[in-house]
């Protein structure tokens, strides 16, 4: 928590407010928190919902959903993002709509999320930010804080694609590699928030704020309704729990009249996420190409699970092998995306063979991130040097930048 926010005072109930789900703890969105009193993860509260006469069709970018916002932002700090392509494509079978996210500025989808905290953090005054981040996040915070002149520190593991630190560096950030995995990099940052405002993508609310325009975006490219389905990969949660938060609202405004099935992805060699979901018990660890999910302990896990479980979706575990085959089959679709968002692709047979994906439906897939993100992983993957059907070998994870 910011030193700042000690003993808040609770925010009227009839105004937007942070609320903590696990105690129904609020605090008010005047406090410059990042987390509850108890350290755990805060949201914002339910909002109304916007409809197609409150978008702003003038604004290429997701501030054309800005009255979906809790806050009013005077000043966005934008660069352009939003307003992605969704392409029709056939998957084995399935027509299927990927969504390209890797078209937003930095490359990833995380400039969502991004945009919208660090305008917030900027409008308040906010100088310098740490961030934790296996790649994307880091770049993203670090764009947007160049943007707005805040310093920024990332905090990355040392088995980080060397094209994504680069990229954080680029944009004039402190980039300091951390010792083991994506937990240990987690926990640097914490400890360093004592003394740095912690711009999480993974703890802070507005974040979400921000994710949330995908639902919004995808409603309006669908003209104006909802997908039955939406596929996504998870690590920490963000794109599952941003549609969640968008189709709600959208439902509560009596713009469509059920939320999507989120069917989510997660590689099989780190799906916590999938094992809390299915009730199987503390799940296995083991190194991924799918980099950007490797998180054993989600900070919004059960958030996530009921978000699942709200929509009546589903959740897949996708083995290594699996993963390479489907980044190879978008490839030669023409979509070039990087190992992790290429896990959503693959879960699309998975979803099919259970009937969770039907004949007839809208099925919308994330594609989160470009596979310019991933260079060595996507050599490999292409080269067969460093690759196996049982995922990366020891001296091609080495040459990732980890430890096998």
């Amino acid at each position: 928590m910011h030193p700042e926010s000690n003993h808040p005072e609770p925010a009227p109930a009839a105004e937007p407010h942070y609320l903590d789900e696990r105690s129904g703890a609020r605090y008010p969105l005047t406090d410059p928190r990042w987390c509850g009193d108890d350290g755990a993860p805060l949201t914002v509260s339910p909002l109304p919902g916007i409809t197609r006469d409150d978008v702003d069709t003038g604004t290429r970018s997701l501030w054309r959903y800005r009255a979906a916002l809790p806050v009013d932002i005077a000043a966005p700090v934008s660069l352009g993002e939003g307003c992605t392509p969704l392409v029709e494509k056939v998957w084995g079978e399935v027509p299927v709509r990927f969504k390209l996210e890797w078209f937003s500025p930095t490359g990833s989808f995380k400039d969502r999320g991004t945009s919208v905290m660090i305008s917030l953090l900027a409008q308040r005054g906010v100088p310098e930010v740490i961030e934790d981040s296996s790649g994307n996040g880091g770049a993203s915070v670090a764009a947007y804080c160049a943007a707005a002149g805040i310093r920024a520190t990332i905090l990355a593991p040392e088995a980080t694609s060397p094209a994504k630190v680069l990229q954080s560096r680029a944009y004039g950030a402190r980039v300091e590699l951390v010792p083991g995995d994506r937990d240990a990099t987690a926990a640097e940052a914490l400890r360093r928030s004592e003394r740095t405002y912690y711009a999480s993508h993974n703890w802070h609310p507005f974040f979400l704020q921000g994710t949330k325009t995908l639902a919004y975006e995808l409603w309006e490219d669908l003209g104006f309704a909802a997908p039955d389905n939406v596929v996504t990969v998870a690590g920490a949660g963000s794109t599952v729990l941003g549609c969640d938060i968008g189709f709600s609202e959208l439902l509560a405004s009596g713009q469509i009249r059920r939320r999507p099935r989120l069917l989510v992805a997660q590689p099989a060699n780190c799906a916590p996420i999938h094992a809390a979901f299915h009730a199987q018990g503390p799940a296995p660890f083991a190194p991924t190409v799918a980099e950007g999910t490797a998180i054993r302990e989600p900070i919004r896990l059960p958030e996530v699970v009921q978000a699942v479980r709200r929509s009546d979706g589903d959740m897949a575990a996708i083995p290594e092998d699996e993963i390479a085959t489907a980044v190879r089959r978008l490839a030669a679709m023409g979509l070039y995306a990087e190992p992790t968002s290429a896990t959503a692709a693959a879960a699309i047979d998975v979803f099919r063979a259970r009937g969770a994906i039907r004949p007839g439906e809208t099925t919308v897939v994330l594609l989160t991130g470009s596979g310019l993100k991933a260079a060595t992983a996507m050599n490999a993957l292409f080269t067969d040097q460093g690759f196996t059907d049982q995922g990366f070998t020891d001296q091609g994870f080495a040459d990732q930048g980890g430890r096998p």
